[in-house]
């Protein structure tokens, strides 16, 4: 079978997102035992990239499915759904990421992937309804037909709402979901260990941080490597049903789809979650510095309540199938183990930088989505 170049492109692209967001990302999962000294980074990053891959036998043969490898391309209809839009949201996600990481800013890899599929959905109606305006009204002006486009715009159902409010809300419902936890964990463990010696209590932290760090990398490679996944599925998925029409994919209800493309090329899973352990091997110290030192200072003790916490929050919403930041979680959860100790443990002026960035993840993304198909279609 012959695929189309630009398919091959988005592959290769979306791998390379994959492998950016293990960089910028799953460093999210070694700040804390790198800032403790539990682990050196070299350590730490292989530490991690272990549970990264490891999370794939989890997902495909415990859970036995990809709960959220769908959810990103769900966010639009399906009939919105090109290679050049899928295209356009991986550019901008990428430039996105990388813009972020070079100053250090821990966003979120997934909202920007939500962002720019998104924005690139939406420019592809827009054009659309110009096109066909222009067909039937061919005496408008370029402002009429814009005009008219933007009304008719309105009219569809381009974004699917349901599915993306929740992720939308989710922002800000991870981190204080991870916050609280890792407040109830913290307190748990000082009242427990209220009266232990505190140089044997460190020692078993540090060891107990191995595992509160491999949980929490076990729910960022089952997260944030489906959604790569998904993106991949939506490509191929589009290939065989609209360029192909293959029967084996038209025959199948389309709700049942994704799973069989995911059981069809079994590779694609397995390089997604292979991708973004590499990516975490290659580190991301700027985040690792903002994550571990300069939102609060963290023991080991704090860094197995923010680490476990981290890792609850991502398996909840895992089974909820609502894609979360692994970002926002584990900030959340570091908040939780500074607000413990006192409200001014916390570096509020980080943490209001970091919410901005947030916010902005999923609008500058679509613009930059929408930007970039309108190019690629006026070039090509």
């Amino acid at each position: 079978m012959e695929f189309p170049i630009l398919l091959i492109i988005i592959i290769a692209l979306a791998l390379i997102f994959d492998y950016i967001n293990g960089f910028h990302d799953a460093a999210n999962s070694i700040a804390t035992i790198v800032s403790t000294k539990v682990l050196t980074p070299f350590q730490a990053v292989l530490w991690a990239a272990f549970w990264n891959f490891a999370a794939f036998f989890i997902a495909a043969y415990v859970v036995g499915e990809f709960k959220i490898g769908n959810t990103i391309a769900k966010t639009v209809d399906e009939n919105f759904i090109t290679l050049e839009v899928i295209f356009s949201g991986l550019i901008a996600a990428i430039a996105w990421n990388l813009l972020t990481w070079w100053f250090g800013i821990p966003s979120s890899s997934s909202h920007t992937l939500i962002g720019g599929f998104i924005g690139a959905a939406l420019m592809h109606a827009l054009i659309t309804d110009y096109h066909l305006i222009a067909i039937t009204h061919p005496d408008y002006s370029f402002f009429e037909k814009a005009y008219q486009a933007f009304v008719q715009l309105f009219t569809q159902n381009v974004v699917k709402y349901k599915v993306v409010i929740p992720i939308f809300l989710f922002i800000f419902m991870a981190p204080l979901i991870g916050m609280a936890i890792s407040i109830i964990i913290t307190l748990i463990i000082v009242n427990i260990c209220k009266r232990a010696n505190p140089h044997k209590a460190e020692r078993v932290f540090k060891k107990l941080q191995l595992v509160s760090s491999a949980l929490f990398s076990l729910g960022h490679g089952t997260n944030d490597a489906q959604k790569v996944m998904g993106i991949i599925g939506a490509a191929m998925i589009y290939f065989h049903v609209n360029m192909m029409k293959d029967p084996l994919y038209l025959n199948i209800p389309e709700a049942e789809r994704f799973n069989f493309f995911a059981e069809h090329y079994l590779w694609v899973p397995v390089v997604s979650f292979l991708a973004i352990a590499l990516g975490t091997m290659s580190g991301g110290w700027k985040i690792i510095k903002t994550m571990g030192t300069r939102i609060t200072k963290v023991t080991p003790l704090e860094g197995v309540a923010a680490e476990t916490a981290g890792a609850i929050t991502l398996f909840i919403t895992e089974q909820l199938r609502i894609p979360v930041s692994t970002t926002h979680t584990v900030t959340g959860a570091i908040i939780g183990v500074g607000l413990t100790k006192r409200v001014s443990a916390v570096r509020w002026g980080i943490t209001v930088s970091l919410l901005w960035a947030w916010i902005l993840t999923i609008p500058i993304s679509a613009i930059v989505a929408g930007i970039t198909y309108l190019l690629f279609v006026l070039v090509f």
